[in-house]
């Protein structure tokens, strides 16, 4: 049985690509306002997106408007003055005619008919939604993946208007000019590690993706001079997700590393999902300009950390003291003001600072204490959107809002979710990891849970508050790591034409330095293990079906001389007690990936592979 070689272009070739086919059939024909050219799903990803073209006689402005289902459902956008139109369309409905009205600053107005597919399964719905259209104009309501279900986008109606068809997954933020930027969509290690971040339009089209050596992992931030703050690891280490880097936003560069190791023990104060691989979980990062620091959540100490950005010193922590050493206590922990109701936080995502120094995040309960044996079951937790006051002169903490914990175990989520902050009173709190089996809150991380059982049950609850009223409640099925409301057409340019960049780089892949003797058996791999190769621009990736702990090295074997490059394929795998995106779990629990990069590679390779004392052949030849 021949092993499989599959070449596998980068979205941005392929994307490149569909563009210069779009362009070249505008070009060759005689398209008006009247008699537009009209591409759907232009950029591959993103099916309920269109572009329309065409030319006109005078400069003038356009206004687009894609018809709602009913009037409060329209979406509109003016662009500026030109006589060549190329116009992203956004907020189309799967499974409908849709009709796009095109107005000319002149007068002249036409309109264009768009029918789409439907709706992708793994896309979750919208099962009840509270708000009105006044309240949520032309906003979507954008959900990030946390397991199998792509990003989405609704509406004030519950309607899905937007969604990707690829793993882009974690925190969804917009840029200052108008793009988002995302997690990659390209897998590199397990469980959820990304080859970097993707700056797109919301239309699909990827403008620059930075490969971080390190991996990217849920969340990132957009500095003032535009260079980007990025969740990572250090290559090869046995510890993960306790580093943070800053790229610089033009050529993908590391500039600046934050490594939490410097500053913090490992094995203290320990939250119930800790591991000694991953002791911190860094799930979001947050730069303040007024303190020039960097605040961290920490979700395994139960603790969000604020570093100064200059030197990485440790300035202050904020959770419950138990289990720290006293000497950290007495110098880094606030203590709650007495006479008020306070709840410390455990195992919190998306810290927050806002303008007049508060700290907020999503405190999400899960255990609810730091001593196992006063451990809360999941009927018993709550998670909540919470705000916190600190006084760094006197370390005091003081607890000013809260919204969550009063509805309990209906709005508790043991991982993921988000808040966010618009004004004082008006918040957003994204409960988004929410889980029961058999309709009772469940006791395993829902990311865990098999989707394919009936009793198995997966929501997510978005909330927005406004001095203490909801004005927005959205229920769906699947778990969804963050919400975002953004709306679709920004006052920058928001479609420009040409290839996308391919900037930083990933990490040389760690060699094993010594042979291992095995009989060269010259034949294929067994068919037994299933395996498939990928030849991707920058990196090789195996997929293959190994017994949890065999010895397997894979070898990149040079045609034209003896040398050769030897790589140790783990095939016992950590124990996750965090799964933030379970986008990338395996059914199969021997299926292992294992990617080779090839920076610092150069050459012609056969590919082999030692499976305990044999090696075999795959017949797979890479150059590089």
């Amino acid at each position: 049985m021949s092993v499989q070689l599959k070449t596998v272009e980068h979205l941005i070739t392929l994307q490149h690509r569909s563009e210069e086919s779009m362009l070249e059939a505008f070009q060759n024909g005689n398209y008006t306002s009247e008699n537009p050219y009209v591409k759907l799903n232009p950029y591959i990803v993103c099916p309920l997106t269109a572009v329309i073209m065409f030319n006109t006689d005078e400069e003038v402005e356009v206004t687009l408007t894609i018809k709602g289902k009913e009037e409060a459902g329209d979406i509109t956008h003016t662009f500026s003055k030109a006589v060549e139109h190329k116009l992203p369309v956004y907020g189309l409905y799967g499974a409908y005619e849709n009709t796009v009205v095109i107005k000319l600053s002149n007068g002249v107005e036409s309109e264009v008919k768009i029918q789409t597919a439907p709706v992708q399964d793994n896309i979750g719905r919208c099962t009840y939604i509270n708000t009105t259209s006044e309240y949520m104009k032309d906003n979507i309501m954008f959900t990030t993946p946390a397991g199998a279900d792509y990003a989405a986008g609704y509406d004030y109606n519950g309607d899905c208007r937007w969604y990707l068809t690829e793993p882009f997954i974690f925190d969804m933020k917009r840029l200052k000019n108008g793009n988002v930027l995302i997690g990659s969509n390209r897998f590199i290690a397990q469980p959820y590690y990304m080859v970097g971040i993707c700056e797109m339009t919301l239309c699909g089209k990827i403008y620059k993706e930075y490969r971080i050596p390190g991996g990217y992992h849920h969340d990132q931030f957009e500095m003032e001079d535009g260079n980007l703050l990025s969740l990572t690891q250090e290559p090869g280490a046995a510890t993960a997700e306790d580093m943070c880097v800053l790229i610089d936003r033009n050529t993908g560069e590391i500039l600046k590393t934050w490594d939490y190791k410097k500053v913090l023990p490992q094995n203290v104060a320990k939250s119930g999902s800790w591991s000694e691989h991953d002791w911190f979980h860094n799930n979001a990062v947050w730069y303040d300009k007024k303190t020039n620091s960097l605040t961290l959540s920490g979700r395994h100490q139960d603790s969000v950390i604020n570093l100064d950005y200059e030197t990485g010193d440790l300035n202050w922590i904020i959770g419950d003291p138990e289990g720290w050493p006293q000497e950290m206590v007495d110098k880094y922990f606030f203590k709650p003001v007495e006479g008020k109701e306070f709840n410390w936080q455990y195992e919190q995502h998306a810290c927050v600072v806002l303008p007049d120094g508060d700290v907020m995040m999503f405190d999400n309960g899960h255990w609810g204490s730091k001593d196992p044996a006063k451990y809360l079951l999941s009927k018993d937790s709550y998670s909540r959107g919470v705000r916190y006051r600190i006084n760094t002169e006197d370390m005091t903490i003081e607890q000013i809002w809260q919204f969550g914990k009063e509805r309990g175990a209906q709005f508790f989520s043991p991982y993921i979710c988000n808040v966010e902050y618009y004004r004082d009173g008006h918040y957003l709190v994204h409960s988004g990891g929410i889980g029961y089996y058999d309709a009772k809150p469940t006791e395993v991380l829902p990311a865990f849970l098999d989707t394919t059982d009936p009793k198995t049950k997966l929501q997510t609850v978005t909330v927005e508050v406004e001095d203490d009223v909801v004005k927005y409640e959205m229920h769906t099925t699947a778990n969804y790591y963050r919400a975002e409301k953004l709306k679709f057409y920004h006052e920058g340019e928001n479609l420009v034409m040409g290839k996308g960049q391919l900037l930083g780089k990933l990490a040389v892949t760690e060699e094993f330095l010594t042979e291992v003797p095995a009989e060269d058996t010259g034949l294929l791999m067994p068919g037994t293990n299933d395996a498939k190769f990928i030849n991707e621009e920058d990196r090789i990736i195996m997929n293959a079906k190994f017994e949890r702990g065999q010895l397997v090295m894979l070898q990149l074997e040079s045609v034209v001389d003896d040398t050769v490059h030897r790589y140790f394929v783990p095939t016992t795998k950590h124990t996750f007690l965090a799964m933030c995106a379970g986008t990338f779990q395996e059914s199969d629990d021997r299926v292992v990936k294992f990617n080779v990069n090839k920076e610092g590679l150069k050459g012609t390779f056969n590919v082999t592979v030692t499976i305990d004392d044999k090696k075999y052949q795959t017949g797979v030849v890479v150059t590089i």
